[in-house]
C-alpha cells in the first residue's frame, strides 16, 4: 500500500487568537506522521476561512506563503460551521486518499491523529474521535449533551456520542458522503449513515488555547433543534400525540361539566374557562410552529441554492501549477 495523501481540514471563523498555535501544532504532527512513512510528503492541512471579520484569513494566506504544507480556502461570506466543513472536504477530497476535520480552537486532542491514520492503515474508512471524558465543560453543558445524546437515540436518529466532527474519513466514504444534497447540512447524523468500516478514537477533550467559544448557549440550542428535525418526524408525532391527549381531556372535562349540569352543581368560573382557551391556544401554536419549521426546511430544500461559494482557493490552484509544470516535464 502506497503512502496515502492525507489533508487535514480546519473550519474557521474569527480564530486569529489561535491561529499560530494551531499551525504549529498541525504542522509538527503532519511532520510527525511523514517521518514515520504513515503518509505522504504531498499531505497537506486546508484552513477554510468561513467570512472571518479579524485577521483569520490574512493569517492564513502569509503562513500559506511561509509554510508549503498549509494551504487555505476562502469562503465568500459566512455559511456556518458545517457548510464550511463541507466545502473543505469537497476541496480536499479531490486530492486525498482520507481526510481529517478538526476544529481550530485545539481543543481535540492531536495526538489522537496518529490513531487514526494507523486506523486507516488497518482498513477502517471512517474513525470517529470520541471524547473519554467531558471534564472541561460545565455541569450543565455535560447534562445537556447526555440528554441530548439519549433523546436523539430515542427518535431513532443514529449518532456517535460525545463525538463533534474530529474524525478521519477515506476517499470512498467522502464521495458517499457527497451524495447527500440536503441543504440543512448536520454531518454528524449524515457519517453514520455513509456505512463503511469505522471504528472509535478515545481521547480526553483540552481548554480552549484562546478566544471565545463558537458554540453559546443559543447556537447549541439551534443546532440541536435543527438535527432533530433533519433527520426525524419525531416532534410532529409529538404534537399529535399531545393533540390527541388534549382531545380526551377536553372530553374527560366535558362530561364532568354536563354531570355536574344534571346534579345541579354548576356555577359560572372565569377563570377555568379562560386557562383552558390558554391551554388549548398554546397547544395550537406549539403545533403550527413545528409543522412550520418542517415547512421552512422544505422551502430551502427545494431551492436547491449553492451552500457556499468560494472566494479565494490557495489549495486547488498550487495543486493544479504542480501538475501543469509535472506534465511539462514529462
Amino acid at each position: 500500500m502506497n503512502r496515502p495523501v492525507l489533508t487535514i481540514v480546519v473550519p474557521c471563523f474569527n480564530e486569529e487568537e489561535v491561529l499560530y498555535e494551531t499551525f504549529e501544532q498541525l504542522s509538527s504532527v503532519l511532520d510527525e506522521l511523514i517521518e514515520e512513512s504513515l503518509i505522504s510528503i504531498e499531505s497537506k492541512i486546508l484552513f477554510v476561512d468561513d467570512g472571518s471579520k479579524d485577521q483569520t484569513w490574512e493569517l492564513i494566506e502569509v503562513e500559506s506563503e511561509k509554510n508549503p504544507k498549509i494551504k487555505g480556502l476562502k469562503l465568500a461570506r459566512n455559511v456556518g460551521h458545517q457548510n464550511a466543513l463541507l466545502a473543505g472536504l469537497e476541496t480536499s477530497s479531490k486530492q486525498s486518499d482520507c481526510v481529517i476535520s478538526i476544529d481550530a480552537d485545539m481543543q481535540d486532542d492531536i495526538s489522537a491523529i496518529h490513531q487514526f491514520v494507523e486506523k486507516f492503515w488497518e482498513g477502517y474508512d471512517i474513525v470517529y474521535g470520541v471524547r473519554d471524558k467531558r471534564e472541561t465543560d460545565t455541569y450543565f453543558k455535560r447534562t445537556t449533551a447526555l440528554g441530548f445524546y439519549r433523546l436523539m437515540g430515542k427518535i431513532g436518529i443514529n449518532l456517535v456520542p460525545n463525538h463533534a466532527d474530529f474524525r478521519l474519513m477515506s476517499k470512498r466514504s467522502l464521495d458517499e458522503l457527497f451524495k447527500f444534497k440536503e441543504t440543512n447540512l448536520f454531518l454528524r447524523g449524515l457519517v453514520p449513515l455513509v456505512g463503511y468500516k469505522s471504528t472509535k478514537v478515545f481521547y480526553d477533550r483540552k481548554e480552549r488555547f484562546a478566544g471565545e467559544s463558537k458554540y453559546p448557549l443559543k447556537k447549541m440550542l439551534a443546532f440541536a433543534f435543527d438535527g432533530m428535525t433533519s433527520f426525524s418526524v419525531a416532534p410532529i408525532r409529538f404534537v399529535t400525540i399531545i393533540g390527541f391527549l388534549a382531545v380526551l381531556i377536553s372530553a374527560i372535562a366535558e362530561g364532568y361539566a354536563i354531570t355536574q349540569e344534571i346534579l345541579g352543581h354548576t356555577e359560572s368560573g372565569w377563570t377555568s374557562l379562560i386557562i383552558s382557551i390558554w391551554f388549548v391556544g398554546g397547544l395550537q401554536l406549539l403545533g403550527i410552529g413545528i409543522i412550520g419549521e418542517y415547512i421552512g426546511k422544505i422551502y430551502h430544500e427545494v431551492k436547491r441554492r449553492p451552500r457556499y461559494a468560494v472566494e479565494k482557493d490557495l489549495y486547488t490552484i498550487k495543486l493544479e501549477v504542480k501538475q501543469q509544470s509535472e506534465a511539462v516535464i514529462n
